[in-house]
């Protein structure tokens, strides 16, 4: 698995934030296997300029499975890390529900191994 992690002018990419980001995506994505090609990860400081208190971080997520069209969820939040751990609990749920829809199509075997008539 790929996985690009981009910052705007207003958040400062340190090599240690790639490094978490990183090693976050990819502790939260295991699951997926090969399934999961790329991951692009996006954090951005929606207010910089106001300095406001508030949820002004937004990390936007785009995952790629194999096959299927581009999974997109973003988080608001107050910190950086914040904004990546929702926005991977979400893309982990969209991705669940991605798969689970996919594996259900009729004639299909789902992962639970039964048939559907």
């Amino acid at each position: 698995m790929q996985v690009l992690v981009t910052t705007d002018n207003h958040i400062d990419g340190t090599a240690r934030l790639m490094q978490f980001v990183e090693s976050d995506v990819r502790s939260s994505m295991e699951r997926f296997g090969p399934q999961l090609t790329r991951v692009d990860v996006h954090l951005k400081d929606l207010n910089s300029d106001k300095k406001e208190i508030g949820d002004d971080k937004r990390c936007v997520v785009e995952a790629r499975l194999g096959g299927l069209q581009p999974i997109t969820v973003s988080h608001d939040a107050a910190t950086v890390d914040q904004a990546v751990s929702g926005a991977l609990e979400t893309l982990e749920r969209a991705m669940d529900r991605t798969i689970d829809k996919v594996g259900h199509k009729k004639g299909r075997t789902p992962a639970g191994g039964e048939i559907l008539d």
